[in-house]
């Protein structure tokens, strides 16, 4: 059996990750990373999911750490999260956590300290096809995973488990409620989470950056009124826009950072057939060229549904793509996660750019 370290972030997923693994024979170490230093109420990173770790390790039996990465949290997430804000995109901040952080900063301390293998609780799968390792998506479709874990590929992912990966949450629930985990009714975290539900995002963001007041206008330029902070307007949205009521719907449709401006428009104003990806990470680059682009689908949101290909344009340095849907698609937002699937496979994924 393997020296494993699993990531315990004191909720029920990682919790039954490292319980199936104990129970596998494997010698199951648990570390807590300490990311975020100020205060949380939403996520992984109070004070409160340290302890809930701690006695969860004393339940199984497993020795249990914790790893302070708080001022590589601050650099390589917080500070890109602001930053990002404040030039116009809109970030995926779990992207980034795992990229820098779970499966960078704690591998290398896996590495240094002796373990075989890191796990955690992702509802995710790892398949190998033709000798490469893929993410795949997870059993349970509603709590899937393997958006966010795009950039884990290459020997990091060989050595990365995803003990959950054929579970429903139903199913990890159940099983942590007969192990008695102390974690076994624990509700869901928030995806963001340094942002507390008490004072909220643009709270967050007004305490490090300036936010700048924005005119709203429609597609054929007439102002319709103003937005207090741009950094909180985003492509799709519709509340929060203070145009009254009307007979139809509007929705934001661009939002141009440069001449602080957000134009909205009707639901169709929407649509859109391409999207382009840049700063790709692969998972194979050269598995790309054997597929038909519409057995591809990408995905756009943590929660979003698959959107289906018609074509894939890669760029000569492989860092970007433009795709072609088969149907009209709503606009992605920039700065956001775009990820390309085949079945259930992750090939790529990277950062959608302004459409």
């Amino acid at each position: 059996m393997s020296r494993v370290l699993v990531a315990l972030s004191g909720g029920v997923d990682s919790s039954v990750a490292a319980a199936l693994l104990v129970e596998q024979g494997h010698e199951v170490i648990g570390v807590t990373m300490r990311l975020w230093g100020g205060e949380s109420d939403t996520g992984c990173c109070s004070v409160s999911d340290v302890d809930d770790a701690r006695r969860v390790a004393q339940q199984l039996g497993i020795a249990h750490h914790v790893f302070n990465f708080s001022e590589e949290f601050n650099t390589h997430v917080v500070d890109p999260y602001v930053r990002d804000h404040a030039e116009g995109r809109t970030p995926n901040p779990c992207v980034e956590c795992n990229r820098h952080l779970k499966f960078d900063k704690l591998f290398r301390r896996a590495n240094a300290l002796g373990f075989d293998l890191v796990a955690t609780g992702h509802h995710a799968r790892k398949v190998q096809v033709d000798g490469e390792y893929f993410v795949a998506r997870g059993e349970d479709a509603s709590k899937d995973q393997s958006y966010v874990l795009y950039p884990l590929v290459g020997s990091a992912l060989e050595r990365t488990l995803f003990p959950l990966g054929e579970m429903t949450k139903v199913e990890v629930r159940a099983l942590a409620n007969r192990l008695s985990l102390r974690t076994a009714n624990k509700a869901e975290s928030q995806d963001v989470c340094f942002i507390t539900r008490s004072n909220g995002r643009e709270s967050f963001l007004s305490d490090r950056i300036p936010l700048r007041r924005a005119r709203i206008v429609d597609s054929a330029g007439s102002e319709l009124g103003q937005v207090p902070s741009i950094e909180m307007v985003t492509i799709g949205q519709r509340k929060g826009l203070d145009l009254g009521g009307g007979a139809v719907p509007r929705y934001v449709t661009d939002v141009d950072y440069q001449t602080a401006t957000v134009t909205v428009g009707e639901a169709e104003d929407l649509l859109t057939r391409s999207l382009v990806i840049e700063e790709l990470v692969w998972a194979d680059p050269s598995h790309l060229a054997e597929v038909d682009p519409q057995s591809l689908s990408v995905q756009t949101s943590a929660h979003g549904q698959p959107r289906a290909l018609a074509s894939v344009e890669v760029a000569e340095d492989g860092r970007s793509v433009v795709l072609t849907y088969c149907d009209s698609e709503r606009k992605t937002a920039h700065g956001q996660s775009a990820v390309i699937y085949q079945g259930d496979r992750v090939l790529a994924g990277g950062i959608a750019r302004r459409q």
